[in-house]
């Protein structure tokens, strides 16, 4: 059984205090790889609410690809169901930060199982779509044939980063993520410890991501691994 209560108590690693109320839903992010690129903020300008601010280190804006194994996820009172509860997923994420509250913004989500998309869809309102995902210990594939995405990433797993720079923290330490539902902004706040990040030696890369403007078709500026982490989720909040 997880220990929620111990997950919560470390948090000098957050930069803004819990959302008043309980939390709502435990899930675990695992076996992460992170690409990330430079990009012109023009380009991401036309992809993120106007209501949301790009937020940027040292003048320049980033966006990652986050490939991972979602799994346990489940409400607060009820069990994790391995069928529904456990797939992998892509999502294309951008950063923002509202209010002194850094955060994610997706660009794009992906999710292995139809019922899986179905479900996460009804309960956070977040755009995923199917993709066919298929992974193992150092090959993450995927494609999404109604966009034509794909990925196909092989690598090799290498040491923990003892220490984590400015940029790396920037990128990976994030405690809330934003979601346009063409209405209305909300924000869905998150925790966990701080992630373990590895290097990563990525033997081979092909990946075709097309938004807009946005071309993650290039070899990235830099990549992660982490094992993962334990993740609780509070109820979104509209802003």
């Amino acid at each position: 059984m997880t220990d929620i209560e111990e997950i919560l108590s470390v948090k000098n690693h957050r930069t803004f205090e819990y959302p008043k109320g309980k939390w709502s839903y435990y899930q675990e992010w695992n076996r992460a790889l992170f690409l990330h690129w430079k990009i012109p903020i023009e380009i991401l300008q036309e992809l993120v609410p106007e209501q949301l601010n790009i937020d940027v280190l040292e003048g320049e804006s980033y966006v990652s690809l986050v490939a991972f194994t979602m799994e346990k996820i489940r409400p607060k009172h009820l069990p994790a169901i391995d069928f529904i509860s456990n797939f992998d997923e892509i999502n294309i994420r951008t950063y923002v930060n509202n209010d002194n509250k850094k955060g994610v913004y997706f660009l794009n989500i992906e999710a292995q199982k139809k019922l899986s998309v179905f479900i996460a869809k009804q309960l956070s309102g977040l755009p995923y779509e199917k993709a066919n995902i298929q992974r193992d210990n150092n090959t993450y594939r995927s494609n999404n044939l109604l966009k034509g995405y794909h990925l196909h990433a092989q690598y090799e797993i290498k040491e923990v980063l003892n220490r984590k720079t400015e940029l790396e923290n920037w990128l990976t330490e994030r405690y809330c993520l934003y979601v346009d539902n063409k209405s209305s902004i909300y924000r869905y706040n998150v925790h966990h410890k701080e992630w373990v990040l590895r290097n990563l030696d990525l033997k081979q890369l092909n990946l075709k991501y097309i938004i807009g403007k946005l071309n993650l078709t290039n070899k990235p500026d830099f990549v992660h691994y982490s094992d993962g982490v334990q993740v609780v989720a509070w109820d979104k909040q509209k802003l």
